[in-house]
């Protein structure tokens, strides 16, 4: 696998599983129902943001990342990033591979910490795999993510000191 920024012709892949994934609603906060426009103005970031691949020896895009500051001014110097993997092809450790890449882009680039601002809590891989990467919940919004079947479930503040 190689991660790589991604480019306007990557779109279509990512698109086809990141539709998927938000129209189950389950880990994401974006509107269930989100246009491929307003998808793609919110995923494929512009510098000094970044949005990355993980690709296939075949080419196939198995998942994808996009990176930002967390905030502007004072407090532009903590990170932020969002994941999603196909679904077909979780489990195989593209969301570790793009989570350790995220956390080394963030160092190069002079962050001083990483923070994700809503990880659903019933999203127990997510939550796993960000405590093994050495993040820790600083806290937890009571109720914040209305999830399709398991009712209102917490949302994690995640953060880890790069």
């Amino acid at each position: 696998m190689v991660i790589r920024e991604a480019t306007p012709e990557d779109w279509p892949s990512i698109w086809a599983f990141l539709r998927r994934i938000v129209a189950v609603g389950e880990t994401f906060t974006w509107p269930r129902d989100v246009s491929e426009k307003q998808a793609r103005a919110m995923w494929c970031l512009e510098a000094p943001s970044r949005t990355v691949v993980a690709v296939a020896p075949d080419g196939t895009v198995l998942g994808s990342a996009k990176m930002n500051p967390n905030h502007m001014g004072p407090a532009a110097h903590i990170a932020s990033a969002s994941f999603m993997v196909a679904p077909e092809h979780a489990g195989r450790g593209v969301g570790r591979a793009l989570g350790e890449y995220a956390l080394d882009w963030a160092r190069a680039e002079g962050y001083r910490a990483m923070q994700f601002n809503a990880v659903v809590e019933t999203n127990s891989r997510a939550v796993a795999l960000w405590r093994s990467l050495g993040f820790e919940v600083l806290g937890t919004l009571p109720e914040g993510f209305h999830h399709p079947e398991k009712g209102y479930v917490g949302l994690h503040i995640m953060h880890r000191r790069l």
